[in-house]
């Protein structure tokens, strides 16, 4: 063969390679050029019958030929199979669509503590989280709650192991902690699970959720926290909500108070849910305990402060008109959709 024909035969894989657009051509192509029947792979094994005085002028032609002829058909080959790869990767990957279906949507309970964190946020407190599983000391005794308190009872208590390890039966335990390891001033709130030894029925849980609050600041009374607990009402339920406060005792307030709001299955007039008397307890209030206080190391003198603590469940309830606790808990998959809810 001579060097025109043997670059004609080069020009003519070009042309061929050019044209290519699947493995499929590529493999058309090997079997054309390069297997043993292949142009060039034929061009190759006439070197051996070359007369002598040829095979140093025309045997390398013949084999930078083929050089630069394998060098075509790789890169080709490599650019098509990237193609098809990239091309297969794009077909099977998902497309996001902004506008996909809603599937889900928050829990009662997450939706009310993430509503009542924003509200509070706005109004200066922080958000701060404490133990579940908690020590006497925390979740009883720095809470001025003595030994002989019927709140000790195993009745009441759910203990880890006695005398000092349980499960906290109120956030007011995150109170404790957050007084005893932070300077004031500040104004914290805490929502969180809470366990006690309870009968289950229609407004009562053995497992339910509070939200705590607590404030230390040099000046407040309870004019603030009675106008702290109104724009909370007002926020959750509306201009029109009907709010009472009775005295109440607990051992880590005094005076303590009680925030009731009228039953909303009844309006007042009396129902199970209510256990007939027309109000719903909503949580417990008052002014910081001197001796709370003083455990924490606070200058009374200095340092004044009020707490609350919610039945946040019954908030809940409330809120979604849900007139039996255990379905909080229940594992039912088919809550209602509320308008503009947020997305898991």
């Amino acid at each position: 063969m001579t060097e025109e024909e043997i670059k004609t035969l080069t020009e003519e894989l070009k042309n061929d390679l050019q044209n290519a657009e699947s493995s499929s051509d590529i493999t058309k192509l090997w079997h054309q050029y390069f297997s043993d029947n292949g142009s060039f792979k034929l061009l190759i094994k006439e070197i051996k019958n070359l007369p002598v005085e040829e095979k140093k002028t025309t045997a390398l032609i013949i084999q930078q030929a083929y050089k630069e002829a394998q060098d075509l058909f790789t890169k080709k080959e490599q650019s098509i199979k990237e193609g098809e790869k990239s091309g297969s990767i794009k077909s099977q990957s998902e497309t996001f669509n902004p506008s996909a279906p809603k599937i889900g949507h928050l829990h009662p309970i997450s939706k009310t503590i993430r509503e009542m964190n924003e509200l509070f946020i706005s109004m200066g407190f922080s958000i701060m989280d404490g133990p579940e599983i908690e020590t006497d000391e925390f979740c009883f005794q720095k809470l001025n709650v003595p030994a002989d308190h019927p709140a000790r009872d195993m009745q009441d208590t759910i203990y880890i192991k006695e005398p000092d390890l349980l499960l906290r039966t109120q956030a007011s335990s995150i109170e404790a902690q957050t007084l005893a390891k932070y300077a004031p001033p500040f104004k914290v709130v805490s929502p969180g699970r809470v366990y006690r030894n309870e009968s289950v029925n229609k407004s009562n849980h053995f497992v339910f959720h509070h939200y705590q609050g607590v404030v230390v600041v040099e000046k407040t009374n309870l004019k603030d926290l009675f106008g702290t607990f109104q724009v909370l009402f007002k926020k959750m339920y509306g201009e029109d909500v009907v709010t009472r406060y009775r005295n109440k005792y607990y051992p880590e307030v005094e005076p303590g108070v009680g925030p009731d709001m009228q039953c909303f299955n009844c309006h007042g007039k009396g129902c199970p849910l209510c256990k007939n008397v027309g109000w719903i307890e909503m949580g417990g209030a008052g002014i910081i305990h001197p001796n709370v206080m003083k455990m924490a190391g606070l200058d009374t003198d200095k340092w004044v402060g009020f707490a609350f603590g919610l039945g946040l469940d019954r908030w809940v309830m409330a809120k979604y008109k849900i007139t039996d606790i255990r379905t909080l808990l229940g594992g039912n998959l088919g809550y209602k959709y509320y308008e503009n809810e947020s997305i898991i």
